[in-house]
């Protein structure tokens, strides 16, 4: 009883009650219900979208905040930058503006405005990032024959999980019939893919890469070392981390990249320059270790 009398009161007033409280009858309003914050990759469309109500024969313009440049009027495009585009369709509350592809400089705030007298307008943010893949083990991996080759890449900082990821062995998709024990595993909502290759060869050396739908890609050259086991990749305490570095460098261009003999001798001559680095370490440290035992002895007496 008591809302219906309200409401007449009310409408006798020329008010009505709107989305977000009592508004003016026949005026229009915004829906502040609608998401003013918004996330895009670079390359990939960007979407802000304003719904207004009781709009009538008033028209509604996307303007950029940083020039105040009016960008679009009703579905029509103020702009020489053709990326900026509205979106309505009839019978709608909803004027979209997309930006697409967005570009690191689309970041900023936008503005919705109604053309009332006085205008009313509300406040929208566009956040542009540069979303890219990255592969876990690293820009090279090294791997012994007939073991597994595990590759997981994660598509960082993409607003949206990619719609799919690709793995390519240099400029070829992996092929999964060419051989058995190749598997791709995708978790769009962890936006991660896993590459398994199990039993590999040296023919499964080459640069792999991971390209997801909607990030920039990432690689790894991976290594297969056909043989025993290399000294490099064995755990050794008393080996320096520089000759082990020296010894796989020596060991890759043997065994897997088929380098000239000119490669070959100058990786000798590197592996001769670490350890004569590593014993002139050892006898300057074993001199100093004798002087102070010789100043102890002296002053002791």
């Amino acid at each position: 009883m008591w809302t219906a009398e309200l409401s007449c009161i009310f409408i006798l007033f020329g008010v009505s009650a709107g989305g977000g409280g009592w508004e003016p009858l026949g005026q229009p309003y915004f829906d502040n219900s609608t998401k003013r914050e918004a996330t895009a990759a670079v390359g990939q469309p960007a979407y802000l979208h304003c719904k207004v109500r009781n709009l009538a024969d008033r028209a509604v313009s996307w303007i950029r905040k940083r020039d105040l440049h009016i960008l679009t009027v009703g579905v029509h495009t103020y702009s020489s930058d053709a990326r900026f585009a509205a979106l309505h369709a009839d019978g709608s509350d909803e004027w979209t503006l997309r930006v697409s592809p967005a570009q690191p400089r689309d970041s900023g705030a936008y503005e919705c405005q109604v053309s009332t007298e006085p205008k009313i307008s509300l406040s929208f943010r566009l956040t542009v990032v540069v979303s890219k893949a990255e592969i876990l083990s690293g820009p090279e991996l090294f791997v012994r024959a007939g073991s597994d080759i595990n590759l997981t890449c994660v598509a960082k900082h993409a607003p949206d999980p990619p719609s799919f990821i690709y793995w390519y062995r240099g400029e070829q998709v992996v092929n999964y019939a060419q051989r058995g024990g190749i598997s791709v595993e995708t978790e769009q909502r962890t936006r991660t893919s896993r590459l398994l290759i199990a039993r590999a060869s040296p023919h499964d050396s080459g640069n792999y890469t991971c390209a997801p739908s909607s990030s920039e890609s990432a690689s790894v050259i991976v290594h297969v070392l056909s043989g025993e086991r290399p000294a490099a990749m064995q755990s050794s305490g008393s080996t320096p981390p520089s000759l082990n570095n020296g010894i796989l460098v020596t060991t890759v261009a043997i065994t897997t990249l088929g380098r000239p003999r000119v490669l070959l001798l100058f990786s000798l001559l590197i592996i001769i320059t670490y350890l004569f680095i590593a014993h002139l370490l050892a006898v300057i440290k074993a001199t100093i270790t004798l002087k102070n035992k010789t100043i102890f002895t002296m002053s002791s007496r």
